[in-house]
């Protein structure tokens, strides 16, 4: 069985939950919660391989997920200088510091 990985999301558009699958282009299911929404999409998965095989298409190999602790929690963005000013103004005035800042900004 392939393993792919599976995002799963509210949509207020849809009133449900989303579950995409990232490596399979286009393959998401619906459901009222999120486990009706992880079960549905193994569907997809497999609904999505039989028509990508029957098409003569190359199915791609899931992704491989690095471990968490291959992630050191730092990385360097360049930004204009105006959005460098913009974004450390909107900081002091909450009374954090940048980093803090750009990191819930990063988080919603």
């Amino acid at each position: 069985m392939n393993h792919y990985a599976i995002e799963i999301f509210w949509s207020e558009e849809d009133e449900g939950y989303i579950a995409e699958v990232p490596d399979l282009p286009g393959c998401s299911a619906w459901g009222a919660t999120e486990s009706d929404a992880a079960r549905e999409v193994k569907h997809a998965i497999n609904a999505w391989i039989e028509a990508a095989t029957a098409a003569g298409h190359v199915i791609p190999p899931p992704s491989t997920v690095e471990p968490l602790e291959s992630y050191s929690g730092k990385f360097v963005v360049r930004v204009p200088r105006s959005l460098h000013a913009r974004l450390a103004r909107k900081a002091r005035i909450e009374g954090v510091s940048l980093n803090q800042y750009v990191t819930h900004m990063l988080s919603r």
